[in-house]
């Protein structure tokens, strides 16, 4: 192998870029069957990328991203850490299905433990398809996680050419290849036509090991549920969250975190009952800020953070605290 050019190592998960589908014109179907290529077998037709870095590649897992969840989080970020602690590496790519990407992307964001560039792709046309995006994909990873310039920006998304940071990164889009946005923050740069990766911003939130989470060794995460309102919602849903005795709720109000009294009056209770209660938005970007009736009910406000990525980190919050004050600075640093 070289020694002049970057060592990636490359995880398989599985997920559309890895998807087989029955012919070339299917774009949904293969979801359904379920067959999948191998790691080795996506980075083969990509045999471009052995100019750009040494590739060391595994398949760690391979379904679809609906199945990832809490177990496949942690059993990843842990991978990921021994990898960058004892291997010769200097970036990872993560191939991964879009449905879950960003949740999973966020959390290995808040649980690396390490500077070097860790990027998570996927595809929303698999590679047996026409006009697939998993070949550049793969490739745009590869080259981001090669780039010195990508370190020490926290965990990295890439499709469709976009850098995002993985906190704000979201999937917008259920069809189309560009579909991961960030709204009115944007994205960070372009791995560009002529091959250069562009950065333009960087991230200011704490995120890789200049957070608090240590996740070695764990083996499972608290539980957390999120309740959305709409129009006519009652307490219905929260009081199967409080039946349920679970660790933590976000409840996603309208706006900047307004909700039928029905759903704050529970909420509350919930509260009380000693489940930590974060306020979110079912908006697609903005703020939900602290004001003095969620300091009387005892709410957390989870700032600009999507729900699912507001319940990622109120999951690894309860792992080391479960108190109201530092589980709301957690929300205003990262």
């Amino acid at each position: 192998m070289s020694k002049s050019k970057p060592k990636i190592n490359v995880i398989g998960t599985g997920g559309s870029i890895a998807g087989i589908g029955p012919h070339r014109l299917d774009y949904t179907q293969y979801a359904e069957l379920g067959n999948k290529f191998t790691i080795e077998e996506s980075l083969q037709r990509i045999p471009e990328v052995g100019e750009i870095a040494d590739i060391q590649s595994e398949n760690l897992i391979s379904i679809g991203s609906g199945a990832i969840g809490p177990n496949e989080w942690l059993r990843l970020a842990q991978r990921i850490n021994n990898i960058l602690k004892t291997g010769d590496v200097d970036g990872v790519v993560v191939t991964h299905g879009t449905a879950t990407l960003e949740e999973t992307a966020y959390f290995l964001n808040l649980t690396v433990k390490s500077q070097k560039p860790v990027v998570v792709t996927g595809a929303m046309r698999p590679p047996t398809a026409i006009g697939t995006d998993a070949d550049l994909n793969l490739i745009d990873a590869i080259r981001v996680a090669a780039s010195p310039e990508a370190g020490g920006k926290g965990v990295l998304t890439i499709l469709n050419n976009e850098i995002h940071s993985a906190r704000d990164v979201h999937k917008a889009n259920t069809l189309r290849v560009e579909t991961f946005r960030a709204n009115e923050l944007g994205f960070l740069g372009y791995s560009d036509s002529d091959g250069k990766v562009m950065f333009y911003r960087a991230p200011t939130r704490r995120h890789t090991s200049l957070t608090c989470f240590d996740i070695d060794g764990l083996t499972e995460l608290p539980r957390v549920d999120i309740v959305y309102a709409y129009g006519g919602s009652d307490s219905l849903l929260i009081d199967a969250v409080r039946r349920n005795h679970s660790d933590g709720m976000i409840m996603t109000g309208f706006g900047a975190g307004t909700f039928p009294p029905e759903m704050l009056d529970a909420g509350s209770e919930a509260v009380k009952e000693g489940i930590p209660v974060v306020i979110a938005s079912r908006s697609t970007a903005g703020r939900t800020v602290i004001t003095p009736r969620t300091t009387k009910l005892g709410f957390i406000v989870a700032d600009n953070l999507q729900p699912p990525k507001a319940r990622v980190l109120l999951m690894l919050g309860l792992t080391t605290t479960s108190d109201h004050d530092v589980l709301q600075q957690m929300y205003l640093e990262y």
